[in-house]
Parts: C-alpha cells; structure tokens; sequence
C-alpha cells in the first residue's frame, strides 16, 4: 500500500496550541473535527518545506524555523510533525482553509472536543491529532519550548 505523507505544525503559544477546526466536508479526514494545521507533502518537497508552505497556506503565517517532534505512522498515512512557538497574535492571523481555530489548553485536548464559536457546538478531536498532541506535552519535559 502507498502511504500517504503529510506534513503538520504544533504551534504553541503560553502553555496552549493552535488548532485547527476541520471544514466539515465529507470527503475529507476527520470533517468538523479538531485538528493541527498541515497538509500533504507536494513531489519532491521535503516535510520542512512542506509544513511552512501549508501554514502560509492555511494561516498566512509561518515560523522562521520547526522543528522536527516525530513521525506517526496510521494505516495509509504518514504524519510528519513538526513543532514551534507561536510568535503572533491569533487574531493577526488569517484563516484560509478550516471552519474556525483557536488556541486550545492542554485539558481541551485531554477532553478530546471543544467548543467553537463559529459553529456554535462542542466538535470532537481527530484521534490521530489528539494522540500527537498527548504526546507532545506528556514530553514537553524534554522539548525545548521556550
């Protein structure tokens, strides 16, 4: 089977991440689900290059630099996850592809759904996502977020 690659961004900002409520399109993975902000690796880009181009993308913003969290492997799909510090305001964000995002603590993602205002119900996480971002801050003791 080929596996799918795709790139995404754990960004961070004052002990929360950004997160990214899905477009609620069934032809999509995890419709209105909570999730990170990334997409696929386009032919012959490498991960880096493809998670900074989907989040000028998706938010019109990028950091100067990621780094590399961990590769998890589902099924048919490869995720390549990459973190960083926020450096901007959200609201100074533009939100080009989704439904809504929002800087989540870590006892939304725990919770596994949060409420979006703009869809004015509490939307579940996409297990995947939820899994990562677990992840990520049961090491945070190891990852440098300063």
């Amino acid at each position: 089977m080929t596996k799918i690659h795709v790139a995404i961004a754990i960004l961070y900002q004052d002990g929360k991440f950004l997160c990214q409520l899905r477009d609620d399109i069934p032809n999509i993975r995890y419709p209105g689900h909570w999730g990170l902000f990334g997409g696929h690796l386009e032919p012959g880009e490498t991960p880096e290059v493809a998670v900074l181009r989907e989040l000028k993308e998706e938010i019109s913003y990028a950091p100067a630099s990621v780094s590399l969290f961990c590769c998890d492997t589902e099924a048919d799909v490869v995720r390549h996850v990459f973190y960083a510090q926020l450096s901007a305001d959200v609201k100074d964000l533009v939100l080009l592809e989704g439904w809504d995002m929002k800087l989540l603590a870590p006892s939304d993602i725990r919770a596994g759904k949060c409420y979006s205002e703009i869809s004015r119900d509490v939307r579940p996480f996409g297990i995947p996502h939820q899994r990562i971002l677990l992840n990520f801050i049961d090491s945070i003791a190891t990852v440098d977020m300063k």
